[in-house]
């Protein structure tokens, strides 16, 4: 029997969640952008193709499993029987941490739920982590010890319409996330859109017009710059000191600490001219409607978390955070980016946003679960020490909404020991480069064949609708886990119908930091705006801090960082990135013909000086190498780069994916890992003929 109708859901790819209508026919359906507080209407190159991957010719919709020859199709009952009797020999004999799993930031509330209760009482193991590790993780442990709590944005986006100023550092929302600039036209309006970045990208370039202030210190200095703009703002009286005695702890602190970045100074390490400085920080100061965003340009760094907590501080000094009309947050990237790490996928984490350390915690959820506190395993580790433990402590690894051989650091030591692995399962919707090396691939659902939840970038509960049946043996992650769960005798219930799932999800989360209990599909889907933590009872919480903070004492920390001892890189610094028309690790927009035709391979953007000194040319090809791993890729000439910089896409795979450079060097607080920083050689290709 199938089924089809018109639905009003939201887009597959980022955060924003813009909404969208799907109208189903014959060959698939088709996208029309719908009214919501985010997108108004809106939809980027990316939203209005969606729909033609549903019914792609690549699609698998068949279980599949590897053969000396490649792939053959077989039953569900011969893969997850065979999938199911590898995993429990595996854990009889090595025991069950040496099963792994990977999951997604663009999974559902229900399902990235069900993945972690499945990965602790149905296989017994704290070998759980997700690809958010390589996202939200910094500004996720930066807001933890500065608030007590992680909410991207605190605030909803409409809230960023009457800004007067607006300091976006290390985010191109131009590209990443179009519909989104709608809510910065105020602030560029008044001359007070500020975005940080060593590139001119295509949000800097909207400031051409003198709508604000394009900074564009040298790559990884942006936490320099933010201590140099406290500095300022300490140093001319221009800190909110009512605020800071009433509402945070630390000023003292921190006023010791930035006292030697003085803006003379931060330029000479930055290259950001003191008088800029000096202009941004009185800006920032002057304008009640002031908010900071920081984006994954400040916080993929082996120091992320200290900088994302550098612009949280001087949030703080302003008086930003809790204020009506400003505040501070950070962008959150992949469409379930917040819920994904809300409800038990991260190592450290049960549902409703717990430690899973924590005795009163393990008792409720287990409680909810229905098992044995003891039985609960203890915290894991984190996404690459996960991934650098394969083929030796972890013999098998189920991914589910990841595609780690293209979006993971040292690219090339991961797709090596997935090859080690006894046993890969990977759930997806394509044949990805990750899927490609599994034992067996396991075909999903995509976006609008399932019912569900997400939680957009501002944290508001949005409900995800069924247009389509999904094609041939296609099933949803929440049957495969509940079919797995029986063959391995899980104890628990595993309901296959995402409102029950999400039912036991808002029991688990009760009481927990992002509180769900309130919620339910029949809530959502009477057009109610839901913001978490949403405790039963209440109508949630559209605005965090606007009476105290998620600490004990309900003030806010100031954490005084400092830079580390490493050096400038002298020579050419990599940074990563994103193009409008792709998004992540490219499995899914490499497969719309637009899209590829627009951007059908990874480029090297290099400044005419940079270039010229190397003797390379527009189109040619070029090399960019660090410690034994090489890309060759066409150069791209642009005077919108600093000259000690290049930059190069990452959704792109084979020998142009840009994380055979990256290092596996991760921030120490967060464990997120360091894209934007990676010293290289550049060179032109030798025997190139352009």
């Amino acid at each position: 029997m199938t089924s089809a109708s018109v639905a009003s859901t939201h887009c597959p790819y980022c955060a924003l969640q813009c909404a969208m209508t799907l109208t189903p026919h014959e060959a698939g359906a088709s996208v029309a952008p719908r009214d919501f507080p985010t997108n108004r209407g809106g939809l980027c190159k990316k939203g209005w193709t969606s729909a033609e991957l549903l019914r792609h010719p690549d699609r698998v919709t068949a279980p599949l499993r590897r053969t000396d020859a490649g792939f053959e199709e077989v039953s569900w009952d011969d893969a997850l029987d065979d999938i199911a009797a590898r995993l429990v020999a595996l854990r009889e004999e090595r025991g069950a941490d040496c099963i792994g799993v990977f999951g997604g930031g663009g999974l559902t509330n229900e399902k990235a739920y069900q993945l972690g209760k499945f990965a602790r009482i149905a296989l017994g193991t704290s070998r759980i982590d997700y690809n958010g590790r390589f996202c939200m993780s910094s500004a996720a442990a930066a807001g933890n010890r500065a608030f007590g709590i992680d909410r991207g944005l605190p605030f909803p986006v409409t809230d960023l319409d009457g800004a007067e100023t607006i300091l976006l550092l290390g985010s191109n929302v131009a590209a990443t996330m179009p519909p989104l600039l709608g809510h910065l036209t105020g602030a560029r309006a008044a001359g007070g859109l500020i975005v940080v970045d060593p590139r001119r990208s295509e949000t800097a370039r909207l400031l051409e017009d003198g709508g604000g202030i394009h900074v564009q210190p040298a790559p990884g200095t942006d936490l320099l710059v933010l201590l140099g703009l406290t500095h300022i703002v300490l140093a001319e009286g221009l800190a909110d000191l009512p605020y800071l005695r009433r509402r945070t702890t630390g000023l003292e602190e921190l006023q010791r600490s930035v006292a030697a970045w003085w803006p003379e100074r931060v330029q000479s390490l930055t290259g950001v001219p003191a008088a800029q400085l000096r202009t941004i920080a009185r800006r920032l100061a002057e304008h009640r409607r002031t908010f900071i965003i920081t984006g994954r340009g400040v916080e993929q760094h082996a120091d992320g978390t200290d900088t994302a907590t550098a612009a949280i501080n001087l949030a703080l000094v302003l008086g930003l955070p809790g204020r009506p009309g400003a505040g501070y947050g950070t962008l959150t990237g992949q469409g379930n980016g917040q819920g994904g790490r809300e409800h038990g996928q991260k190592c450290d984490q049960l549902p409703g946003y717990r430690r899973i350390s924590d005795p009163a915690a393990r008792k409720h959820v287990a409680a909810v679960w229905g098992v044995e506190e003891r039985t609960l395993p203890g915290p894991g580790v984190p996404a690459m020490e996960l991934l650098g433990m394969l083929g030796d402590e972890v013999a098998a690894l189920l991914v589910h909404g990841s595609n780690v051989v293209v979006s993971a650091p040292d690219a090339a030591t991961v797709t090596r020991d997935l090859a080690r692995l006894d046993l890969l399962v990977v759930c997806d919707f394509f044949l990805s480069e990750t899927a490609k090396l599994a034992h067996y691939v396991l075909p999903v659902t995509q976006w609008a064949e399932e019912e569900g939840t997400m939680t957009s970038l501002e944290g508001r509960v949005i409900r995800r609708r069924k247009s389509i049946d999904a094609p041939g043996e296609t099933r949803s992650e929440l049957w495969i886990l509940q079919q797995l769960a029986r063959r391995l005798r899980a104890p628990g219930s595993w309901p296959t119908d995402a409102a029950e799932v999400f039912d036991e999800l808002a029991r688990a989360s009760a009481g927990g930091p992002a509180d769900y209990s309130g919620l339910s599909h029949a809530l959502l889907d009477s057009g109610e705006a839901a913001y978490w933590p949403y405790p039963a009872g209440t109508t949630g919480t559209a605005r965090l801090f606007a009476e105290s903070f998620a600490h004990p004492d309900g003030r806010a920390r100031i954490v005084a960082v400092s830079p580390g001892a490493a050096t400038p890189n002298p020579g050419m610094t990599l940074i990563t990135g994103r193009l409008l028309e792709h998004y992540q690790s490219g499995a899914q927009t490499r497969r719309v013909d637009e899209l590829v035709q627009a951007r059908p391979r990874a480029t090297v953007q290099l400044h005419p000086a940079a270039a010229a000194d190397l003797g390379i040319a527009a189109d040619d090809m070029v090399e960019i190498s660090h410690d034994g791993g090489t890309v060759r890729v066409r150069a791209e000439i642009t005077s919108g780069i600093r000259h000690d910089t290049v930059f190069l896409p990452f959704h792109f795979p084979g020998d142009d994916r840009a994380n055979l450079l990256t290092r596996a060097v991760v921030d120490p607080v967060s464990a997120m890992p360091e894209f934007k920083r990676t010293p290289v050689t550049v060179a032109r290709a030798e025997g190139d003929v352009s």
